[in-house]
């Protein structure tokens, strides 16, 4: 075999006939015109084909090229030698060069392919057999082909890289750089990567599949962030491409680029206050560093706001506000007394647009929706040579068996309070710990390696959050609490009792639940076990 020239990889590549096949034709007949003034010679296949033609331009079918017409309802179409030899190639290589003058293999310098959508077929809830149709083969055969050859091929999926490409003609005479075709490689081994991930991924979820051999993830950039957590670290957003509203489809109203925190804040209070049916009742949840400092519900989102703030007033300064309704233009100038980094809700009337839009660092991110608690899904972590993967905690506390332990069973008013409390817990970090009265937050003890600890805490910042009200009467009294795992002993418990807890429930299941069982029964505690726990790490 013959080497390649020397100079091959790092040689300019003039474009002298390019195949376009693209399912997204946004911007393809102005592009494929520009190139045919560059003197292009087109080639495209079945609905491209006809679309530029359509529009005037002069394009040869790939069957010409191919001598087999296109067959199986499209699905043989580009798999030809005279589609892949005239891609693969290698310029300037006699053994090459000479197979293609044999068999009659024209070079193809420029390939345009979008895929087939698969991704938006299965969003729209399409049947089995339409997302199977929907999974392309030529086109990432030709896309992975091309980019193999980037040395002198130019591969294009993404409609955003045609004025570069057109730029790069008209700057180099027709021709393109290494540089930009070593980009676009990427970029094309990138978009076969994510295809084949979402393919990979759409069968695991038909299969419901908890633990696949391989497990294959993508995202789209969606921001390069300043920094992560912390100003040393790189961070970007991606998005994955779900429908679950929230974060990842939400519209930007106002404010200043998102930062990394913001983000995982953000998402945090947004789950958070999907727990609440938004029919049902107004609903707020406050966050600071992804924990709730003030939960509530009520007849408006106003009242809730203002049930929500007095749970710790002092960790809400620069949290993030998420609703479950329209934000109204009474609450919005409820939040724009105090500094908020974000508020996220389904949507907000054209008033609370204005009166936030005078704080000019404040972001405003709308949804149109919320995200359905029960929902699957899947989370995942990263570790060190690997990553966690699990289901999304989608347990919601309406859907439990709640069995009564003690003596006395709770109230109407305190298992509504107590289901609440529970709901809440699911999305503060472990060890949890929840105080709710009145259908509101009023003590929180998040993230502690004891359960006591939490109790203790939560019981602490109530009273804190009891003198800056101006109340006489600690708000944990007479309140309803949460654990998210079981009460390994009777502490915990009775440190809830002793801050004025009613009523508790907790998932149950320790060694020592009738130890505990006794202690809330001696304390006149009614208390229900859910059978399910909320570790949130």
């Amino acid at each position: 075999m013959t080497k390649p020239a020397a100079d091959h990889d790092a040689s300019e590549r003039p474009i002298a006939r390019a195949l376009i096949s693209v399912s997204d034709k946004n911007g393809i007949e102005d592009f494929a015109r520009a190139l045919s003034e560059h003197g292009v010679a087109l080639i495209s296949t079945g609905g491209t084909a006809k679309a530029l033609k359509d529009a005037g331009l002069d394009v040869a079918d790939v069957a010409q090229v191919t001598g087999f017409p296109e067959m199986m309802d499209g699905r043989l179409k580009t798999l030809h030698p005279k589609v892949h030899g005239g891609l693969l190639a290698l310029r300037g290589n006699t053994e090459h060069e000479g197979a293609q003058a044999e068999h009659g293999i024209e070079n193809i310098d420029l390939l345009v392919v979008n895929l087939y959508p698969f991704e938006e077929t299965v969003a729209s809830g399409a049947d089995y057999d339409t997302c199977i149709e929907n999974i392309d083969i030529g086109g990432p055969a030709m896309i992975r082909a091309a980019a193999k050859n980037h040395g002198s091929v130019t591969v294009v999926v993404d409609p955003a890289d045609y004025a570069r490409v057109l730029e790069e003609l008209g700057a180099h005479g027709g021709a393109t750089s290494l540089g930009l075709r070593r980009e676009l490689a990427h970029k094309a081994y990138a978009r076969t990567a994510a295809y084949d991930a979402a393919i990979s991924g759409w069968f695991r979820r038909e299969l419901e599949q908890s633990a696949p051999a391989t497990v294959t993830f993508s995202g789209q950039l969606a921001d390069a962030l300043r920094y992560g957590e912390n100003p040393h670290q790189w961070a970007a957003f991606y998005r994955d491409g779900g429908a679950r509203p929230g974060i990842a489809t939400a519209r930007q109203i106002q404010g200043k680029t998102l930062s990394y925190n913001n983000l995982n804040d953000t998402d945090a209070a947004f789950e958070l206050v999907a727990e609440f049916d938004a029919d049902h009742a107004a609903a707020v949840a406050i966050i600071k560093h992804a924990n709730p400092c003030g939960v509530a519900t009520a007849e408006s989102l106003a009242q809730a706001y203002d049930k929500a703030l007095r749970c710790d007033p002092v960790s809400a300064f620069g949290g993030i506000v998420a609703l479950n309704r329209e934000l109204d233009g009474e609450t919005a100038a409820k939040i724009a007394e105090v500094f908020t980094e974000v508020v996220i809700a389904p949507g907000a009337s054209d008033e609370a647009i204005e009166i936030l839009s005078g704080k000019k660092n404040l972001r405003l991110l709308l949804t149109e929706a919320l995200p359905d608690p029960r929902a699957p899904g899947a989370q995942f972590k990263s570790l060190a040579g690997g990553f966690l993967l699990q289901a999304r905690d989608n347990a919601v506390v309406d859907d439990l068996e709640l069995k009564t332990v003690t003596k006395r069973a709770p109230s109407d008013a305190e298992l509504a309070d107590l289901k609440m409390a529970f709901r809440v817990a699911k999305h503060v970090k472990s060890n949890a710990i929840v105080y709710v009265k009145d259908g509101a937050t009023v003590g929180v003890g998040a993230g502690q390696m004891s359960r006591i600890d939490s109790a203790r805490i939560a019981a602490s910042k109530s009273a804190d959050a009891t003198k800056a009200a101006g109340m006489s009467e600690p708000l944990t009294k007479g309140s309803v609490v949460a654990s998210d795992a079981f009460f390994p002993f009777a502490d915990g418990l009775l440190a809830a009792a002793e801050a004025g807890a009613t009523a508790v429930i907790q998932p149950g299941g320790s060694m020592r639940d009738d130890e505990v069982i006794a202690a809330a029964d001696e304390a006149g505690l009614a208390m229900v076990f859910t059978g399910t726990r909320h570790f949130r790490h």
